[in-house]
């Protein structure tokens, strides 16, 4: 067969060719030839970085200098959550509090007891994983952690134990930092970047202290300052809250933030929760309202994780690739410096001295925000083990493929978080210690506030109502009403706002005449003053708190529909 035969080939078996490969992909899902529709936001997540993202990163060396290429793993994960802080301050403890269950490996103590990394999962049979079977394991997101050697993966492994709240959620424990004299014994491992890693792939940090151990060791500080770049995931825990008296523990949150303020350089104020977290008896019980206030509001953070799963890893991946795009910038810019021939090696050492004024160069050129460029001095020592004039020149057409799938992709994905969001039924962690926290008499707020009376027999306004009465017939009430001008001046004497009153003044206005009866007056009392103790008012009047004189008797509504039938 000659070469012009295999040219001149009947042109319509090539377009029926055509038709077929397009049918074959209409029927694999409806994917483009990019590949561009996806039927999760996890498969859109994955798909985009490993087509747009990972060229770019494995282009400029980008997993040598600030993070290891993810993995399916990293996207199909549970939630996780990392505890970290100094040695006794409760992490261990805070575990098994949320578990409610002992898990495999576990020690607890006054002494640092826990000397390694401890991921507790789920798994159907108790047990545990060494850290060398763990990095092998292509379902587990640890991977990339082969990179720290045998020194941290003899001190790291999985324990997996049978327990709903690690069916929505992973726990990571670390070791407890170690201060003074202590920590100048070396781990054998990067301690700080061990964190930093974890730190990137994590969607929640909770940095733990006790109450009688404020102070910040330089190993802490250390590792506070690895995740940076992680502020929004940060929570701070004041544990053992319950061993100080109140005015103790004002000073020991005043010390707190202030120690935070040296080492977490943000100009918001980080999330400080304070309370016991173990179950054992309070030791001093005059903030255990608030204790148990703080403890709601901390599971409640938790118990959204997996609902904002894949909007963290969207967000995540955003920060990634900003990051991978100024990374191309600079290594891009680097090896155009640099001289064909000769003085390489002091035209190296002078790029990387003046590393900060191509920082500010790069700024302007690309118009690129100073947040978005790595750590100047860390850049400056990695450089150092490199040789310029192998690096690759700008690729333009992956710089566009990458702010193509920035302005446009992720777009595309975050109405399919929103519609995955109406579809499913909010998940939350369940189990251990978030089951029945909100439920029954032990609930927070159970029998307070506007609760308060629910399970009583009788109105539980009418035990003050001899008190509201006087001040209701002194405000001269005509056929046993007060008009809204009288009872406004006696209201307004509470001093709340007056969208405050106006809601009030609706609830209590049964009827809906414009007036207030007897009753009517003493429930509007009586809400003043609940909201005066500080507890929120309802939308809509309790069926406990309705005035016996308005509520409807069911009796007489079935004997008078009798009575007509």
């Amino acid at each position: 067969i000659r070469k012009g035969e295999v040219r001149l080939r009947n042109p319509w078996s090539v377009k029926r060719s055509g038709i077929m490969f397009s049918w074959v992909n209409k029927e694999q899902g409806g994917r483009n030839k990019e590949g561009d529709m996806f039927q999760t936001v996890t498969e859109g997540l994955q798909s985009l970085y490993t087509k747009k993202l990972l060229p770019l990163e494995e282009a400029y060396f980008f997993h040598d200098f600030h993070s290891p290429a993810l993995e399916e793993a990293d996207f199909q994960s549970k939630p996780m959550v990392l505890l970290v802080g100094q040695y006794s301050t409760g992490k261990t403890t805070f575990i098994r509090y949320l578990l409610e269950q002992d898990f495999p490996g576990m020690r607890i103590g006054p002494e640092p007891t826990t000397d390694g990394f401890i991921a507790v999962m789920y798994g159907d049979n108790e047990g545990v994983v060494p850290g060398n079977a763990l990095v092998v394991d292509p379902k587990k997101p640890f991977r990339k952690l082969n990179a720290f050697g045998n020194a941290f993966l003899n001190r790291f492994f999985c324990s997996q134990m049978p327990n709903q709240v690690l069916q929505s959620i992973s726990i990571i424990d670390t070791p407890g930092i170690l201060s003074g004299e202590k920590q100048r014994i070396s781990r054998g491992y990067d301690f700080a970047e061990v964190l930093r890693w974890f730190g990137e792939r994590v969607d929640r940090i909770i940095l733990l202290f006790d109450a009688h151990k404020l102070d910040i060791s330089d190993e802490f500080s250390e590792a506070i300052k690895a995740l940076r770049g992680q502020d929004d995931k940060i929570r701070v825990v004041l544990n053992k809250a319950d061993q100080v008296d109140t005015q103790q523990l004002m000073r020991v949150y005043g010390a707190l933030m202030w120690s935070l303020g040296k080492v977490i350089n943000t100009p918001e104020v980080v999330r400080v929760y304070l309370g016991s977290f173990w179950a054992k008896p309070l030791q001093n019980t005059d903030n255990r309202r608030l204790f148990e206030a703080e403890a709601q509001d901390l599971f409640r953070d938790i118990q959204a994780l997996p609902r904002n799963a894949a909007l963290r890893k969207l967000n995540d991946l955003i920060k990634r690739a900003r990051l991978a795009k100024v990374h191309a910038y600079i290594i891009s810019h680097l090896k155009k410096e640099m001289p064909s021939l000769f003085g390489k090696e002091k035209k190296k050492e002078e790029l990387i001295a003046h590393l900060p004024e191509i920082y500010q160069m790069l700024q302007r050129e690309h118009h690129i925000s100073p947040g978005d460029f790595p750590n100047v001095n860390k850049m400056q020592e990695q450089l150092m083990h490199y040789d310029f004039s192998k690096f690759p020149s700008l690729k333009i057409k992956l710089i566009e493929s990458v702010d193509k799938m920035l302005s446009n992709k992720i777009s595309s994905l975050m109405i399919m978080i929103r519609e995955e969001e109406g579809k499913q039924p909010p998940q939350m962690v369940m189990g251990g210690a978030f089951d029945g926290s909100g439920d029954g008499p032990f609930g927070h707020g159970y029998g307070e506030g506007i609760s308060a009376g629910a399970d009583a027999e009788d109105w539980i306004v009418s035990r003050d109502k001899p008190r509201y009465d006087e001040i209701f017939y002194t405000l001269m009430p005509i056929n046993g009403k007060v008009t809204g001008i009288n009872a406004k001046k006696e209201m307004m004497s509470s001093r709340l706002p007056n969208t405050v009153l106006g809601k009030i003044w609706k609830l209590a206005d049964c009827d809906r005449d414009g007036m207030l009866d007897d009753e009517e007056f003493a429930l509007a009392q009586h809400l003043i003053k609940v909201k005066l103790e500080g507890f929120e008012l309802p939308s809509e009047l309790p069926a406990h708190l309705v005035p016996p004189g308005h509520r409807k008797n069911p009796t007489a509504d079935i004997l008078y529909t009798n009575q007509e039938d």
